[in-house]
């Protein structure tokens, strides 16, 4: 292909396209007119001899091309960007700025703590906003419309518009009475799945199967959810002072095990560890104070 005939516009309105995935938001959003941004789109699917974008009800889908065209059109939009754009500069210790989060539980019990403490110590005059996740996809769609500047948390959805990164992985463990698991400090697979469990469910749902059921079912077994908790932190505290048991990431048992008087005992399957991951736009990394928070947040994780 001759670069000399391309009109690089083009690539601006299809990372427009993809982002969007609604032809009068695309053009809003790089000051097309809606017949103009039509236009533009047949003139790119001329060019990538692709249909690119297909209309379903939920808006504009892109196409196995399109999907394999947004990494390296972004990454080269990005350099020329960063090319053309003066050199910015940013100092931590004088900035003033606000960054908005969103966070599982997880996140805000075991990430937020030690990154508050850092940011205030680096960068006292960011301000910092963490918002819950509810609705992981929901969340994404904020994130891709730049209400949130990063997600954080385990068993995030994925979307090609987003840039990715593991924290670190975390792996589950059970908890039980402290005075019980004195008496008996490990766990049998008979006595996993006789003893009642507390489960976790954000959302204050029913019990309905996770990872841990599907993964006893596996082997044939299956638990009682006999308790539902809607808060991850009231779980150690439930199964104080009972013969409950409940199986939780490690690095949020430990932090409560002692005020709460469980023990942490191992969980007799092999139950594979997950990644707690960093999610954020293309676009953070064309902002040096989202991109200097994006470094910090690795920063304090790589210490956890």
């Amino acid at each position: 292909m001759n670069l000399a005939s391309v009109d690089l516009n083009l690539l601006v309105a299809f990372e427009a396209l993809m982002e969007e995935r609604h032809v009068t938001r695309a053009g809003q959003r790089i000051g097309l007119a809606q017949p103009s941004m039509s236009s533009t789109l047949t003139r790119l699917r001329a060019l990538f001899g692709d249909e690119l974008f297909v209309r379903s009800a939920s808006g504009m889908q892109p196409t196995a091309k399109a999907l394999a065209l947004i990494q390296p059109i972004s990454d080269a939009l990005a350099q020329i960007r960063g090319a053309l754009a003066p050199a910015p500069t940013f100092d931590p210790t004088t900035a003033r700025r606000r960054l908005t989060i969103a966070a599982t539980d997880y996140g805000d019990l075991v990430v937020v703590p030690p990154l508050v403490e850092a940011l205030r110590r680096a960068a006292p005059g960011i301000d910092l906003v963490v918002r819950p996740i509810i609705d992981p996809a929901a969340s994404v769609v904020s994130l891709e419309h730049g209400d949130v500047d990063a997600l954080m948390g385990g068993h995030l959805p994925a979307s090609p518009r987003i840039i990715r990164s593991t924290l670190f992985t975390e792996r589950f463990v059970c908890i039980r009475d402290a005075k019980r698991a004195k008496l008996k400090a490990r766990l049998t697979k008979d006595d996993y799945t006789r003893l009642p469990h507390v489960l976790f469910s954000s959302a204050g749902g029913d019990g309905l199967p996770g990872a841990i059921d599907t993964m006893l079912s596996r082997h044939g077994r299956k638990r009682r959810t006999a308790i539902t908790l809607a808060h991850v932190v009231a779980v150690p505290f439930a199964v104080a002072g009972t013969d409950l048991v409940a199986t939780m990431a490690e690095r949020v048992a430990r932090r409560f095990a002692a005020a709460a008087g469980v023990s942490v005992v191992p969980i007799p399957y092999d139950v594979e560890a997950f990644p707690i991951d960093l999610l954020h736009t293309r676009r953070a990394m064309a902002d040096p104070a989202l991109r200097w928070f994006i470094q910090l947040v690795n920063r304090v994780c790589g210490r956890l």
